[in-house]
This record gives C-alpha cells, sequence and structure tokens, in this order.
C-alpha cells in the first residue's frame, strides 16, 4: 500500500539512488549513509543530563517506566550496539531502502527500542507501505516516541525518537492508511523484535506497580499532589467503604451510602515506598478530624488508609502507633481508620484531575 504524496516521492526516489550508488545493503560502519544528515554535536548522545537527571520518573498510561535516561547510561547502552545501530541511532543515519532484516518480518509481537528495550510499535499496527522500510500506523503507546522537526534534505519532516533513550528511529508522515492517516517510518536497525508469547528482557516489561487507597476529605487536593509523588504512575478520585453498587457523587452525598471519598494511588515501589505515600498522606490531611477535613464536614470526608495486603496493613497500623507515640498533634485523638480496601468505584470524569482542569486552589499542602 504505497500513499505518497509528490515530495516524499521526490525524496524517496533521492534516497533510493544513493542507496543503490553507495553499499547497497551493506552495513555503513565505516561510511555514512550519503542521505544521512549529520546530528548536531550536542545531541549526537542523547540522553539528559544535570538538572534532567533529577527530574520526577515518568510513566506512560501503559504503565512503561519513561523516564529520560541520563547520557551515561546511554552512551553505555550505545557502545553495545552493531555499528550501523550505532549509527542511524546515534547518528539519525537511514539504512539503505529494501534492505532492513525487519521489512518483511509478518510474525506476531513487539519492536522494541534497539538501546534501551523501550516497546515502540506492534506488529498488529504494521503494514505494506511500498517505501523500503518497515512501516507502522501507530505507535505501541504514543508516549513512548517524541516527534522534532528535521528541516535537512530541503524539506520539512517530522523526526521519531525514542521517549526513553532519545534513539533516532525515523520519520512520521501523514500518508499512512486509517484510522490514523500516518506512517511511521522506521529504520530495522533501530528496533529489536520479540516475537509473540517469547520472554521480555526486564527493559522491556511495564512496571510492577502496586496500589494504595488513601481517603482525607475533599479527594480533589489529595488526588493532585499524589499524582506530583515520585514514583506514583497515577493517582485517581474514587469512593470506597461504602455498602451501595456504583454510587454517584449525588448518592455519596446523601451520607448514606457509606463511602468515602478516596484516592486510588498507584505506584512503582522501586521508587517510591509504601511508607514514603504513609507520610505524605499524613502531611496532606489532619488525622485527629473526625469525619471531616477542613470546610468540608460528612462521613463522606472521614480520613482512612485501605490496605490491600497484611504487609501495608502492618504498616499503616505501625504508622499509626507512631504519630499516637510522637504526641505530633498535642495529645488529640487520632480519627485516621485503617479498614481492609473494599470495592473502589471511580468518580465520574469531571472529578478527576479537577485541580489541574480547572486551576482551583486546595487547602491540601504539597507534602513533596
Amino acid at each position: 500500500m504505497t500513499m505518497l504524496t509528490k515530495q516524499k516521492t521526490l525524496w524517496l526516489a533521492a534516497v533510493s539512488v544513493l542507496s543503490i550508488a553507495g553499499a547497497g545493503c551493506r552495513p555503513a560502519a565505516a561510511q555514512s549513509h550519503p542521505s544521512d544528515p549529520p546530528r548536531a554535536a550536542s545531541s549526537a548522545l542523547p540522553g539528559p543530563s544535570g538538572e534532567a537527571q533529577n527530574m520526577k520518573p515518568r510513566y506512560s498510561k501503559s504503565q512503561y517506566d519513561i523516564t529520560p535516561l541520563p547520557r551515561e547510561q546511554v552512551e553505555k547502552l550505545a557502545a553495545r550496539l552493531e555499528p550501523e545501530a550505532y549509527r542511524i541511532t546515534q547518528k539519525a543515519g537511514t539504512e539503505p531502502a529494501f534492505c532492513g532484516n525487519l521489512l518483511d518480518n509478518k510474525q506476531a509481537g513487539v519492536y522494541g527500542c534497539v538501546v534501551c528495550g523501550l516497546p515502540l510499535f506492534s506488529s498488529a499496527h504494521k503494514f505494506h507501505s511500498g517505501t523500503g522500510w518497515p512501516s507502522f500506523y501507530r505507535e505501541f503507546d504514543p508516549e513512548h516516541v517524541t516527534r522534532r522537526p528535521d528541516n535537512s534534505l530541503g524539506m520539512v519532516r517530522t523526526e521519531i525518537d525514542c521517549a526513553r533513550c532519545g534513539a533516532h528511529l525515523g520519520h512520521v508522515f501523514d500518508d499512512g492508511p486509517p484510522p490514523t492517516g500516518q506512517r511511521h517510518c522506521l529504520n530495522s536497525a533501530a528496533l529489536k523484535f520479540y516475537a509473540q508469547g517469547a520472554p521480555l528482557p526486564p527493559e522491556s516489561q511495564p512496571v510492577k506497580t502496586e496500589v494504595a487507597y488513601f481517603a482525607g476529605g475533599c479527594f480533589w487536593g489529595l488526588e493532585h499532589y499524589f499524582q506530583q509523588g515520585p514514583g506514583v504512575v497515577d493517582a485517581v478520585s474514587g469512593y470506597m467503604q461504602g455498602h451501595v453498587e456504583k454510587p454517584t457523587y449525588q448518592d455519596v452525598c446523601t451520607d448514606a451510602t457509606g463511602h468515602a471519598e478516596t484516592v486510588k494511588v498507584v505506584f512503582d515501589p522501586q521508587r517510591i515506598t509504601y511508607r514514603r505515600l504513609l507520610e505524605a498522606f499524613c502531611a496532606m490531611h489532619d488525622p485527629t478530624e473526625f469525619n471531616r477535613q477542613g470546610p468540608d464536614v460528612g462521613t463522606q470526608y472521614r480520613a482512612g488508609i485501605w490496605y490491600t495486603s497484611e504487609a501495608q496493613q502492618r504498616a499503616a497500623e505501625d504508622f499509626i502507633k507512631e504519630l499516637k507515640s510522637q504526641k505530633r498533634f498535642g495529645g488529640r485523638p487520632l480519627a485516621t481508620q485503617v479498614e481492609s480496601a473494599r470495592t473502589f468505584w471511580p468518580a465520574e470524569e469531571h472529578h478527576q484531575n479537577y485541580i489541574a482542569k480547572t486551576g482551583r486552589t486546595c487547602h491540601v499542602k504539597n507534602p513533596w
């Protein structure tokens, strides 16, 4: 299926001629491909340095760690590559058309970054474009691939790179098939294929997350600040510990369903501990207030830690005991409950990310 604009057809023709005139399908270890624009020295080895290395971890919606790797780590990973893969991923090279070993691959599976292993594309979205390079109409996860303008070769193109390590992958064009209408044009040497059912290395697997539940008054503020926690993959507002299925906000506000406004926190235990989440929660709510938090009054605003395992139960109960022994709250009794988690019912969409959507402020303090 070939769907190319006139400009891109001319570009492909030029690259094909240069490929034939050059080394054909031989690896270009000692000689750059004639059509490869040199990448600026500052970006020859992608990966952040300085403050970027200390940034908050980033996670994709499919729960992969996509935190940009430090430059030094990228260099070590790239040093293990074959010369052709290094040239393409680190120097923005292009392999000759119709020569990549993954062009005609029809096996089911996932195409990962050859440098860092992040899954980038799926066989379910691969199609035959007739251009001579593996083509996909969408990414495995849009957050796994970054885009930037490329003004080389006398035209404006969009370069695509690995979001985690910055490896050059290829380009994306608006001449692909439905439903996206996009053609991600990839270099085989920038990819590593993992057949369906084959074991994936750790770097190609999603984060093994855990879930914690916290209730501390209005869920808007808790959700907002939990989302900013280093190692927190996601935070969602909802209702828990009640006796009515699928409650609405109006139901909960009657104070008759028994639900508490709760935040579901999905976290990466390799990045943040459950204990640290407990500490943050304590900083975000007043554990001495009974059936209320600040201006919000009612059982739906009660404070609670809803544990999901024996380990979480022990940690939560020990934490409460510590707070009591420290007498941090002037001897006032603690009202925060510790209970086994029941069913979590997500709140309506307009409650999710409410503070970010509306720009409103909240009495909850940032604990990080």
